[in-house]
Parts: structure tokens; C-alpha cells; sequence
């Protein structure tokens, strides 16, 4: 789905497929997706002044916020990558430096953009492969006929389960794994890519590192998978790639930082509070916009999108460095997740937890139905346990089926053919001792 056919309504009905509710929070990000859209219509004197309005995420956990961020980067086809800011450190003391976030939106857009290269040259480099295993057949090239009919048989699988020796890339160890130090993982990584090339080369082969090939007897249908992928990373044109990654990563990457509350330092702290206002200070160039370098190139951070979130407990999104507050304009609150709401979760997204579990079932052949009244039992038990305990949101779900199920699915090996219909009266018999002790469920669900 291209970015220019989707509509703020578009989007957030996309994300109403793997998200409910929380419709003020799919509005904002709709909106801003939408803008990078429109900004790219407008003149190019204006283009660059014309800086994305990032997000801050109020809620908390389980209730969607790092779903609907990632949803909405697959719905753009935009790098995406999550890092959680409690992670990071002050300049100074040991931990991760701020600058990883965009080495990692550019490692996210180079591996997308080549994962999508190679798919385009797919076709072709299967042909070459077959070729390849052709002559490792010893299938003559003349005549035309019989070479023809061998190709045949390889597109009908049947050589499928024959043996043939190819000559496949074997991917060696280091001589000196890189370990990088905090901090300094740009350095490791660069090292580690130029003794990966001298391994490539006549040198690197005679110290023994790097990638060597050797001949390997192999099925018919493996050597045909190895060589495509192979012929496919041969021919793609990373110069291009690179190129095209950067510009993705700087217009269209989405950055999302998690737990960004557990940075905010509060009015008269000291010890830790110090640190906290530290990592705030080294993370605003990144958001306000600079440049970072990477080992593709350097990278401009002032159209990233980011996207922060925060459950806000203890803290406020005033307790941020008022820098850091001015560079997040847009803040949402979401909801609580209600008895309801947990229903619908269970029921309405594609990929619904009931679904889950009934695909995996289905591959041991037993048949598995969940009646609208377990589902209903289900949603209370998993909003009084979140009562009684820590509210974790949806994923609640995730424990109580796991515990409902537990006994299915141990046995479901032994029970191909079998249909088991799930209903309130299952539920309560698996799980309402359960969540009635509240000690109990504290540990269990």
C-alpha cells in the first residue's frame, strides 16, 4: 500500500485490524504520518523547514503503544526501531550511547531496502542457479531438447531429493571476534567489517579468516535455495542501496523510545536524578536534529520521526528538561484497558491471541473453538487479576491463555482429530481457584 493513497481514515482503520481503541493515539500518529506525505508536495524552499510534530505516548503498559508505533512503520514501509531510554546513560558512565538509536534506524533501512532488492532480482538469480545445478548434474548443454526437459524436471520437483556437489560459501569465524566496549560500537563494527574484507581477499584466505567456499553434496532442492540467495546478494548494487537507505532512514525512519519516564528527573533530586538529566541532555541534539555518523555515512536526524512513551506513574511529562518537552509538542494520553476492551482483543485484531492458539493447535490436528462466553470469562479473570495486581494491560492475556491452555497443550500431540469447544464452564474450572487467591495469582497469572 503506497503512503500516498493512505488517508489519516486509512491509517488508523488499517490500525484498528491489530490495535483496539485507543483512537486518539491512532489520530496523532495517522496525522503525522500523513504529513510526511504532504510535505514532500511542498515547494523545496519550504520542504526542509517543515520539521515532523513528535509524539509522546502517556499510558500504561499493555494497552498498545509499542504496537501502534510498529503497525504504523510496516504501514509506511519505514525503517523502524525501538530502544528503550532507560538503556542509555550519561556521557561518561557505562552504557549505550545515545548515537546507537540511529546507527540501528540506518542498519533497520539497509537491511530493508536490500531485503527488497534481492526479492526483485529473485527471478533471475534463480535461473542462473539452475544452470548451475544443471552443470553440477552434468546435463550437456547441447543438446537444446535435453536441456530443456531437465529443466522441467526441476521445476516439477522431481530431482528434488537427488545429489549434487556445488561450490557453496562457507562462512568462517573471525580470526579476533570484535568486542566492542560501551560506547564504542561503531569502532568494533568497522574493524570487524575490514577483517571481513581482507578475509575476502588472497590474503585474508591465506591467515584463514573471512568467507571461503568449498564443495558441499547437497539435495537437489537445497543447492537450488543456497545458490538463488547467493546469485540474488551477488547482484545487488549496495552502492545503490546505501544510498537509498540513508535517504529512507532521514525522511522516513520512525525512532521509538520506550520508558522515556524512567529519564524524567524530578524537581530537587539528587544522585541518580543527576544521571537522568544527563541522558535527557546528550538524547536532544538527536531529537532537535543533527548529524550522526555511521559507517554507511552520516545521517541527518531532523525529519526522524520519534514516537516516546512513558507509563508516567511516579513522574510527569513536566518533570522532562523543558528542551525536551518544547521537541515533543503532541501528547496523547491513553486508556486503561476495560473488561471490554479485553474482549474485543481477545476476538476482533487479525492477530488475536484465540487465533493464535488455534492455528498452533491445528497443526497437531485438534480442533479448537472458543465460545463468545469464554471469552467474556477469559476478559474478566484478566481485568481482576490486573485489579488485584500489576496492571499490565493486555498482556495479562498472554498469561491467563497459557495457564487455560496449559493441559491442552501438552496433550494436543496425542489428540489429532479430536474438537474441543472452549466455554465459560472450562474456564472457570481451569482458572477460578486460581484467580480467587490472591496470593495465588499474583505468582501464577
Amino acid at each position: 500500500m503506497q503512503l500516498k493513497n493512505l488517508t489519516p481514515r486509512d491509517i488508523v482503520a488499517e490500525l484498528d485490524r491489530y490495535v483496539v481503541g485507543q483512537r486518539a493515539a491512532k489520530r496523532a500518529v495517522a496525522i503525522a504520518l500523513r504529513n510526511r506525505w504532504r510535505r514532500q508536495k511542498v515547494a523545496p524552499e519550504l520542504r526542509d523547514e517543515i520539521l515532523p510534530k513528535n509524539i509522546i505516548l502517556i499510558g500504561p503498559t499493555g494497552v498498545g503503544k509499542t504496537e501502534i508505533a510498529r503497525r504504523l512503520a510496516r504501514l509506511a514501509d519505514a525503517p523502524f526501531v525501538k530502544v528503550e531510554a532507560s538503556k542509555f546513560t550519561e556521557v561518561g558512565y557505562v552504557g549505550r550511547d545515545v548515537d546507537s538509536m540511529v546507527r540501528d534506524l540506518v542498519e533497520a533501512a539497509v537491511k530493508m531496502v536490500k531485503e527488497e532488492e534481492v526479492e526483485k532480482l529473485r527471478a533471475r538469480a534463480r535461473e542462473a542457479a539452475e544452470e548451475k545445478v544443471l552443470e553440477a548434474l552434468r546435463v550437456p548443454a547441447t543438446p537444446p531438447a535435453a536441456r530443456e526437459r531437465s529443466r522441467a524436471q526441476l521445476h516439477a520437483g522431481t530431482l528434488d531429493d537427488e545429489e549434487v556437489e556445488v561450490d557453496l560459501p562457507e562462512k568462517g569465524s573471525p580470526v579476533f571476534p570484535m568486542v566492542a566496549a560501551p560506547g564504542m560500537e561503531e569502532m568494533g563494527q568497522g574493524l570487524a567489517d575490514m577483517l571481513q574484507s581482507l578475509g575476502q581477499s588472497p590474503l585474508g584466505a591465506m591467515l584463514g579468516g573471512g568467507q571461503r567456499r568449498r564443495k558441499r553434496k547437497v539435495k537437489v532442492k537445497e543447492a537450488l535455495e543456497l545458490l538463488a540467495e547467493e546469485e540474488a546478494q551477488r547482484r545487488v548494487d549496495m552502492e545503490r542501496v546505501t544510498r537509498e537507505a540513508l535517504d529512507r532512514a532521514q525522511n522516513a525512519g520512525i525512532i521509538f523510545i520506550d520508558e522515556i519516564d524512567k529519564i524524567a528527573a524530578r524537581e530537587g533530586g539528587v544522585g541518580p536524578d543527576v544521571s537522568r538529566g544527563g541522558v535527557q541532555r546528550d538524547l536532544l541534539p538527536i531529537v532537535e536534529g543533527s548529524h550522526v555518523t555511521t559507517k554507511y555515512g552520516a545521517v541527518r536526524t531532523d525529519h526522524v520521526l520519534f514516537i516516546a512513551a512513558g507509563a508516567f506513574h511516579v513522574s510527569k511529562v513536566s518533570d522532562l528538561i523543558p528542551e525536551m518537552q518544547g521537541r515533543f509538542p503532541i501528547r496523547v494520553e491513553l486508556e486503561p484497558l476495560t473488561r471490554a476492551d479485553l474482549a474485543r482483543i481477545l476476538r476482533e485484531p487479525r492477530n488475536s491471541l484465540t487465533r493464535q492458539y488455534t492455528a498452533l493447535l491445528a497443526t497437531e490436528g485438534v480442533e479448537l473453538t472458543f465460545q463468545d462466553d469464554a471469552v467474556e470469562e477469559i476478559a474478566r479473570i484478566a481485568e481482576e487479576v490486573n485489579q488485584r495486581a500489576e496492571n499490565i494491560g493486555a498482556r495479562r492475556l498472554h498469561t491467563v491463555m497459557e495457564r487455560l491452555l496449559d493441559e491442552i497443550s501438552f496433550d494436543a500431540s496425542e489428540m489429532p482429530g479430536h474438537k474441543l469447544p472452549i466455554d465459560a464452564a472450562y474456564v472457570r474450572e481451569r482458572l477460578a481457584g486460581i484467580a480467587a487467591d490472591e496470593d495465588l495469582s499474583r505468582y501464577i497469572l
